[in-house]
């Protein structure tokens, strides 16, 4: 077996391990399949972490996880597929990150990992075992890896930038109600 079918071979073993993650995490949102709360609960949860609206954020999670993960997993419009999976796992970032990197504590390492995965098999490619390969690579242009990047970071920081703001309305208005409740708070 030659470097090269070596690689493939590790791409497509990458490709579906990571995709199939990411697949099975997005159906629980959008789903509730694997035991997920579905899109009722996920909107739920999305809303309580600062993400708003619930409904919305829930969807584009869901849609950004199993949406990426089954592209990746099949290696069809990789460079696309990678982007939309590394923006989704900045704003789940955002939420880890008050509480450390490693996951054991609640921190960002799991949805680190899965971005960075994303990332790095968007810009690598899909290899030669691949409907991006066998589709003579139409969708996995550079060109279309840039954009796509440039778009999935540009739309990440929006979202996070949104959701910190939302975080630090609320801390306020709860710090507010304290005062008011101590009565140290103007009357």
């Amino acid at each position: 077996m030659t470097s090269l079918h070596r690689k493939d071979l590790g791409l497509l073993a990458l490709r579906g391990a990571v995709g199939g993650v990411l697949f099975a995490h997005g159906t629980q949102k959008l789903f509730g399949w694997f035991g997920g709360a579905g899109p009722e609960g996920t909107a739920q949860a999305m809303e309580h972490m600062g993400f708003v609206p619930g409904e919305r954020s829930a969807r584009a999670a869901g849609l950004g996880e199993a949406g990426g993960g089954a592209l990746l997993a099949l290696g069809l419009a990789t460079p696309a597929a990678g982007s939309v999976v590394a923006g989704t796992m900045a704003g789940a970032i955002s939420v880890h990150a008050p509480a450390g990197f490693f996951a054991q504590g609640g921190g960002y390492e799991y949805p680190a990992l899965l971005g960075a995965c994303g990332l790095a098999l968007g810009v690598a490619g899909a290899g030669r075992y691949s409907l991006d390969a066998a589709l003579g690579h139409r969708l996995a242009r550079p060109w279309v890896g840039v954009l796509a990047f440039a778009a999935s970071a540009a739309g990440a920081a929006a979202v996070v930038a949104r959701r910190q703001e939302e975080v630090r309305r609320r801390e306020a208005r709860a710090a507010d109600e304290a005062a008011l409740e101590d009565g140290t708070g103007l009357s």
